[in-house]
């Protein structure tokens, strides 16, 4: 219990500081409000009258609104030539913003729980936590469940009213199609597609019986292998259409960075980099091009191969990472790709012919604005799902950042798991009241019969796959939007 009480002082000492820190200092407000990002301002009716030449009107009796105001709207040639001004983004311009609360709220706690899973594998590495609760686990169960709940949130707006009919076909079709695609991905033998999901079935499959027939439970096993799979393609076909619009929205910012920062190469070369980097991860669990290139052939001039196989675990996880760091640096740059998209509006209103009302004019460039934290939501979910999806994946899976396993072999485990149903059967057997540290004591009896269960391999199949799946539908998402892009370009 030692160990334990070492993570509820690191998680207290973080609960703290987010209390005394986060009122001073939000990395979600300085992302927005210190990199530099500027806005467009529409013009005042004024500028507008004087520019289309247009006399104000004296107001007539009667002619009134529902507050007593009186209407100013006026009709404007559409190709009026005007030049917008612009402004830095400041705190008292975003804090009004839709879904500004939502985005602070999920940036700032995901960097608070990434600090306490850093602190805690570090804690981990000098003092293994081997029958303990790893609490850094918990952080990111709720940054992923943060992170749905946006998610879904936005996804379920795209379901409401009659003008939306494109957005919600476009969805229910992506989660079809993602779910046909998870379904022929699922049957890829495991030789080429490592990502663990039969050994995952078999280990919960013996555990279970096993642990069943400890109870004095029958059981035939858990459901066919074929109907598992099929519950997680449908996971994955909902997820592939959560990050549908996320993906179109990044290829969008993506297309007009290329052209917005043309003449800055380094830029052009990292943001490039930063939009196929989740391919090269994909790649990582496709074994005939990664493992058996990096672990089993052995180069000319060489008598090993360049890696342990263990040390290539790692090297996936910290790729995760890596590309997960190197979309959060490229993060402003793709903001003001999507703030310019009021200036594109107008550009492109230029060239059509008609009028427009100076209220809709001004509605078309500050609802760009107006839209900005929906842009970082869909940015910023995706990604830490993916990056806490890993996270998971290497402490529950057992993998560790120096290249070396932290198994506990079964044999080791089995007496752990003897004691504690000796101690389980001791325990019911005192009719005497319970205390807190017998309470306690039956806790953690209880997830030890859990982890009887949920063996290391159990938790590689299953995070193995959430973790590549949401790679995979990152850059599938984002290549389909860079099709679309580049078709209507041309058109």
């Amino acid at each position: 219990m030692a160990l334990l009480g070492a993570q509820l002082v690191i998680t207290l000492v973080i609960v703290s500081f987010i209390q005394k820190f986060s009122p001073h200092f939000s990395f979600a407000r300085w992302m927005l409000c210190s990199t530099g990002l500027s806005r467009y301002l529409y013009p005042t009716d004024q500028q507008l009258r004087t520019l289309a030449g247009i006399t104000k009107e004296k107001s007539k009796k009667g002619k009134h609104t529902e507050n007593g105001k009186i209407s100013d709207t006026f009709h404007i040639p559409r190709s009026l030539d005007f030049t917008m001004e612009t402004a830095k983004v400041s705190h008292l311009d975003v804090v009004h913003l839709k879904y500004y609360t939502e985005f602070q709220w999920l940036l700032d706690f995901s960097i608070y729980a990434a600090i306490t899973y850093t602190l805690t594998e570090v804690y981990n590495y000098f003092y293994p936590i081997v029958d303990e609760i790893n609490l850094s686990m918990v952080w990111c169960i709720l940054v992923v469940g943060f992170a749905f709940k946006m998610l879904v949130t936005l996804w379920i707006q795209y379901f409401k009213g009659e003008e939306s009919i494109g957005e919600r076909s476009t969805c229910i079709v992506a989660g079809f199609a993602y779910l046909l695609l998870a379904m022929m991905i699922l049957i890829v033998d495991e030789k080429t597609l490592e990502i663990g999901l039969d050994k995952a079935y078999v280990s919960f499959n013996e555990s279970a019986s096993k642990f069943l027939g400890e109870q004095g439970l029958s059981s035939t096993g858990p459901a066919s292998q074929i109907v598992l799979k099929f519950f997680l393609a449908l996971w994955c076909g909902w997820l592939g259409s959560l990050f549908t619009f996320p993906g179109l929205r990044m290829s969008k910012m993506h297309w007009d960075a290329m052209r917005y920062y043309n003449d800055r190469k380094l830029v052009k070369l990292l943001a490039n980099i930063s939009f196929v980097s989740p391919l090269f991860v994909v790649a990582l669990w496709i074994k005939p091009i990664s493992r058996d290139y990096f672990t089993v052939r052995v180069f000319s001039g060489m008598d090993n191969p360049l890696m342990t196989s263990s040390a290539f675990d790692s090297m996936r996880l910290v790729a995760v990472i890596v590309v997960v760091l190197l979309k959060l640096t490229l993060m402003p740059m793709y903001l003001q790709s999507y703030l310019n998209l009021a200036q594109q509006r107008i550009e492109n209103q230029k060239k059509e012919a008609g009028r427009i009302t100076n209220i809709e004019l001004q509605k078309k460039i500050a609802a760009v604005f107006y839209y900005l934290c929906v842009v970082t939501l869909q940015f910023i979910a995706p990604l830490m799902i993916c990056l806490f999806f890993s996270f998971m994946y290497k402490t529950l899976g057992g993998y560790t950042w120096n290249g070396f396993f932290v198994n506990v072999p079964p044999d080791e485990c089995s007496i752990d798991e003897e004691s504690s149903s000796i101690l389980l059967s001791e325990t019911l057997e005192i009719s005497s009241e319970k205390t807190a540290a017998q309470s306690a004591e039956e806790l953690h009896l209880a997830l030890s019969s859990l982890k009887q269960i949920f063996t290391t391999d159990v938790f590689r199949g299953l995070f193995g796959l959430a973790t590549w799946w949401s790679c995979f539908t990152l850059f599938a998402t984002n290549a389909l939007g860079m099709l679309y892009q580049s078709y209507f370009s041309n058109v």
